[in-house]
């Protein structure tokens, strides 16, 4: 179908495509709809920035704008056709290029972005990780473990894109699954450079705006269900909904479910109803195919674990701490079986994971606190992140994000307070949100917890992100827990439309420093 031709790579830092990409004409994309046989297409965005000779524009209707109004720019940078619905044509008259109209253009995009790029899923073992939390751990798990057994592996999620632990020089990415066109491209990409096998993050956005369609995973996993994104999805239930979608036998061969989760529980019944799919169940200690025989949780937090896998005894060490660590690290054992991969040597792989901004844990030399900065931004992570190194003394900075659900702010100062002996409230990104406001009302359910369950808690408002975490440190005793959450990886801050600069690991560093300047030089963040 088609052809192919050698392209020029993209510019450094651009969205990634291969090198060599087929050309296909719009009669081939779309039959009768094609109002001509030409023009050939060898690309696809729907971003009029990114547009590259060859493309195909695809003109979405957005919240604000709709992306007809860009067509004269997508075609002076070379675009030569256009795919978009009825409201959409009617915008770009005047704009000489041929336009194909479809009810649903956003449906239709991922099946049209899988063609042009020759349908790259279809070559690779392809691997999903679905869930409220723990779907990056679990996707650099399984990186990790496939990596040890000398499978050449990409990685799709909300860090960046990877091929064989190196990231891959790219616009960063402000999602955790691509838009479908990207996605696409970045597939075709890895399988270009060697990849044998892609693992991805995959969201219930991309579940439900379809960034996901046109592949069949061989395996895919789910890890837990809280609260999270509901100013998206409207309620739970249509949150649990968009997730159990990826768990059907047209978008995946084998599932790998947690049963410790209710809603994990409630997926294998509706496997089972369906048929169609393979399932593995996984438990910490429980009843499932996955399970811990016997976990060792060392001092530094630190874990061994013999396992068993579908009948087969593995043992192995987790640097990350936590149980819920280690139950992301069966299911990504548990994925690995499902692909019939090297089970023994996956084992062996996973205590080399490290996963930036998830329970990353801060060197800052002897004597001083432990402190690790965490992603976790739901009730039940903060829970998770909190228990996850014993009886510490805890000390909690925490923030919410603005323009966010607003509703799930009290419950996070709830669970912060239940576990935590300090709970310092502080800014995330506030976006356009009054930062104070926001952290008012954490600090109300925080102290609301105190208040009706007897706590000691101590709770206390600490202002910008800086002071907050300077706050804590100067609070903190050596052998004390300090928990950085909220921003994990990232490495800026929104406020009021600006993004500056902030790595809360790099902060923790630069104040110990200021507070310590015996120990300076010596402290150092783990990679």
């Amino acid at each position: 179908m088609g052809s192919v031709t050698n392209v020029s790579s993209a510019p450094r830092g651009a969205v990634l495509r291969p090198r060599i990409r087929h050309q296909i004409g719009l009669a081939e994309l779309f039959g009768d709809r094609a109002a001509v046989s030409g023009p050939v297409v060898s690309g696809i965005s729907i971003d009029s920035r990114l547009v590259r000779p060859g493309d195909l524009y695809v003109a979405l209707s957005g919240a604000h704008h709709h992306g007809a109004e860009f067509a004269q720019q997508a075609a002076h940078a070379g675009a030569v056709a256009i795919l978009t619905d009825a409201a959409g044509h009617r915008m770009v008259n005047g704009v000489p290029l041929p336009v194909v109209v479809v009810d649903h253009p956003r449906q239709a995009m991922a099946g049209v972005a899988a063609t042009i790029y020759g349908r790259p899923a279809d070559a690779l073992t392809m691997c999903a990780v679905t869930g409220t939390n723990g779907k990056t751990t679990t996707t650099f798990l399984l990186e990790a473990a496939l990596r040890a057994g000398g499978v050449n592996t990409g990685l799709v999620g909300t860090v960046g894109f990877r091929l064989n632990g190196v990231a891959l020089d790219c616009i960063p990415t402000t999602v955790t699954t691509p838009e479908s066109t990207d996605l696409q491209g970045l597939l075709a990409f890895l399988l270009e450079e060697g990849a044998e096998t892609v693992v991805m993050e995959v969201s219930s956005h991309a579940l439900v705006l379809g960034r996901a369609d046109a592949i069949r995973f061989d395996v895919a996993a789910f890890t837990n269900l809280g609260r999270d994104h509901l100013d998206f999805h409207g309620d739970v239930e249509s949150y649990f909904e968009a997730k159990a979608s990826l768990f059907t036998p047209d978008r995946t061969r084998h599932a790998v479910i947690n049963v410790d989760d209710p809603r994990g529980r409630e997926l294998v019944r509706r496997i089972g109803r369906q048929g169609g799919i393979g399932l593995t169940t996984v438990s910490l200690d429980g009843d499932a195919a996955c399970r811990a025989l016997a976990y060792q949780i060392q001092p530094d937090g630190r874990v061994a674990v013999r396992a068993d896998v579908a009948g087969r005894t593995v043992e192995f060490d987790l640097r990350l701490p936590g149980d819920f660590n280690i139950r992301n690290a069966l299911t990504a054992l548990a994925m690995v079986d499902a692909i019939e991969g090297d089970l023994e040597r996956a084992a062996a792989g996973l205590g080399q994971a490290n996963v930036s901004g998830r329970m990353q844990l801060v060197e800052l030399g002897l004597p001083a606190p432990l402190v690790y900065v965490d992603f976790a931004h739901t009730p039940q992570a903060i829970e998770a992140a909190l228990e996850a190194v014993g009886t510490r003394r805890r000390i909690v900075v925490l923030g919410c994000g603005g323009d966010r659900d607003p509703l799930k702010r009290e419950p996070m100062g709830e669970s912060a307070a239940r576990h935590a002996d300090v709970v310092i409230a502080t800014d995330d990104n506030p976006r356009s949100e009054d930062p104070a406001a926001i952290r008012a009302q954490l600090i109300s359910g925080a102290r609301a917890a105190v208040r009706r369950d007897g706590l000691a808690t101590q709770v206390i408002d600490g202002g910008d992100r800086r002071s907050a975490i300077t706050l804590a440190l100067q609070l903190a005793a050596p052998g004390d827990m300090v928990a950085i959450l909220g921003k994990g990886h990232e490495l800026g801050q929104e406020i009021a439309g600006t993004v500056l600069p902030f790595s809360d690991p790099d902060v923790v560093a630069e104040q110990w420093a200021v507070l310590h300047p015996d120990q300076a030089g010596q402290q150092d963040a783990m990679p």
